[in-house]
């Protein structure tokens, strides 16, 4: 399947493996933006029932990743090691996906935590057991440095506009329905039925890499697993740097809407702003993977994450109206941010390979699975550090809001992410893994097997 002994892919091979991630970005937003509001708007259930049902499935989500992560490493299939969840799991997942956005009407409140709750842990566990294998792929694919870069830049280049299609596009699904039920019910179905084809479209389409010398499968038991990938160096300095530029960005994404309605008087052109800054991201994957070409992936994720810190800075000198600056403002940050899309998840496939040279057995979904869990973990720490900051400064919903309110959300939405940002720079400007140490790596292992 590849081109060349270097690991270079096919074009259709990259957009092929971008297409799997349709389904998931359209399913991903919807849950994010409307699924609490269809079971309080919608099922007519109240929120803390609903959110404490949520709660369950979001625990065992803390937990999951690292196991189906585990799970898949050890796999032996001859269908593939990763494509053999994606091509069995695809229907489940959705199936799941369509069973979470219906709720029988009429049932007892203890009876509709119990359904909220069995649905969500059930999309999450199969959702988990498609896309950690998925994710893993970057290093199934190809060994070569920097087409892993261009694989997931061709997988994020279709993810974000599908991510931001769903945004905009479910109201207007759920809109042409007379009953909101019925609308969010044909949501699920419509998104489980991409979801479950887009993952089969790429499983179906792309082949595993074949070596004469295959990795051996982890024998490792989940814990033992899980600890060899938390003593690999490059994966804890990368883990350090990206739990903190990850909850910078959620603080971001978070208080946009709160900055844009209360500072600058614009909540009604929030989507606009947010959908000119994930445009901004899209347009700019692919200037990241060709930047990295030369400076390799942690200096040009560090150069991304810069551009990105000094432009939500400048909005905390933005004045308390409407201003057109806040344009090219989210353009120039969607242009940086578009680092942080491309570069991690290549990043991984890279440390995974430092696990195979020293213990000659293959681990990738054992971390992505700790990516997943630790991606999780800290956007839900930031999100819940919103709420806690926004308490702490007074902010009262639905009204104009004080000039120490107004403070907190332009200091929490600017100057401190950009804070977390520098903080975390360091790590990837020295990152050990570069081009030229993953080519060492590479020749190295080639030259031990060939002596053996």
């Amino acid at each position: 399947m590849d081109k060349s002994p270097a690991g270079t892919l096919p074009v259709r091979t990259k957009l092929l493996y971008g297409v799997g991630d349709v389904g998931n970005a359209l399913v991903n937003s919807a849950i994010q933006f409307f699924l609490l509001k269809f079971y309080t708007d919608g099922a007519l259930i109240l929120p803390a029932l609903a959110s404490s049902a949520l709660l369950i499935g979001k625990i065992w989500d803390a937990i999951n990743d690292p196991l189906m992560g585990w799970l898949t490493d050890r796999s032996t299939h001859r269908l593939g090691k990763r494509r053999v969840f994606m091509l069995f799991g695809a229907i489940p997942l959705g199936i799941s996906v369509a069973l979470l956005w219906f709720v029988p009407a009429g049932m007892p409140a203890l009876w509709t935590f119990v359904w909220i709750a069995l649905t969500f842990t059930l999309f999450d566990t199969l959702w988990t057991l498609t896309n950690v294998p998925y994710y893993a792929l970057t290093s199934e694919l190809t060994d070569n440095y920097d087409e892993r870069s261009s694989l997931t830049a061709y997988r994020m280049v279709m993810a974000v506009p599908a991510y931001l299609v769903g945004a905009a596009i479910t109201p207007a699904i759920v809109g042409v329905f007379a009953i909101q039920r019925t609308g969010y019910a044909a949501i699920g179905i419509i998104y489980g039925v991409l979801a479950a084809l887009a993952l089969l479209g790429c499983a179906f389409g792309i082949r595993e890499r074949k070596t004469p010398t295959p990795a051996a499968a982890s024998r490792s038991k989940p814990l033992e697993s899980l600890k060899i990938a938390l003593q690999n160096k490059p994966f804890v300095r990368l883990l350090v740097a990206y739990i903190t530029l990850n909850m910078a960005f959620a603080l971001i994404k978070t208080l946009m809407a709160y900055f844009l309605q209360y500072q600058l008087d614009m909540a009604a052109e929030t989507t606009l702003v947010m959908g000119l800054l994930l445009i901004c991201v899209t347009l700019s994957l692919f200037v990241w993977k060709k930047i990295s070409e030369k400076l390799d992936k942690g200096p040009s994720y560090a150069i991304g994450m810069l551009i990105g810190a000094l432009a939500v800075s400048f909005m905390f000198f933005l004045p308390n109206a409407k201003t057109s600056l806040v344009y090219p403002i989210a353009a120039l940050a969607g242009f940086g941010f578009g680092a942080q899309w491309i570069f991690p998840w290549a990043m991984v496939a890279d440390v995974a390979d430092v696990d195979q040279a020293k213990t000659g057995e293959q681990r990738s979904g054992m971390y992505y699975g700790v990516w997943g869990l630790v991606t999780k973990l800290s956007e839900a720490l930031a999100i819940a550090s919103s709420g806690w900051i926004l308490t702490g400064f007074g902010y009262v919903p639905n009204v104009a809001q004080t000039e120490f309110a107004r403070l907190g959300i332009r200091l929490f939405f600017g100057p401190v992410p950009a804070v977390l940002i520098l903080l975390a720079l360091p790590l990837l400007i020295w990152y050990p893994i570069t081009r030229k140490t993953h080519a060492a790596m590479q020749q190295q292992q080639l030259e031990t097997k060939g002596e053996a």
